[in-house]
């Protein structure tokens, strides 16, 4: 994929398993901020998978860089928590708190996503700007949300 000028891609899965030939785009924050690729439990879970090759390993860094890839309206109350640590640990605020209750409620360019998994375990949401709607024309082929769904980053 060939890099767009003003563009930064926020989210791809990094290491996907070698059948697949590639990683998948979830997220890209740009002028046209196409995404709300991660539920709160895919969040944790890719930043507490240890795989190698991002930028770092580290749980808590990893949380604290996926912020503008979050979208989702049902965040559990143990978040903020979770946010508040990673930002004590890691970043000198005056007040962690707030900063994570600021992050988990100002989520993605578009706001929040209702998340539904349909019967055959594919994770979706409703975003009119996200790759995993499968009602929005720049929907992911119907093949691959599945791959999405079923990685074990997630």
């Amino acid at each position: 994929m060939s890099p767009v000028a003003n563009s930064a891609d926020l989210i791809r899965l990094s290491r996907a398993p070698p059948d697949w030939g590639r990683a998948e785009r979830l997220s890209v924050a740009d002028a046209h901020a196409m995404g709300l690729a991660l539920s709160w439990p895919e969040r944790v879970a890719a930043a507490d998978n240890g795989l190698p090759g991002g930028s770092t390993t580290d749980p808590d860094a990893r949380l604290l860089l996926l912020p503008p890839a979050l979208g989702d309206d049902d965040v559990p109350d143990a978040a903020a928590e979770r946010l508040t640590s990673a930002l004590r640990a890691l970043i000198g605020v005056e007040d962690p708190e707030a900063l994570a209750a600021a992050l988990l409620g100002g989520q993605g360019a578009s706001g929040t996503a209702t998340r539904t998994t349909a019967g055959d375990g594919v994770r979706i949401n409703d975003d009119p700007y996200s790759y995993r709607n499968p009602a929005n024309h720049v929907a992911l082929p119907p093949a691959r949300p599945a791959r999405v769904s079923a990685a074990p980053a997630f």
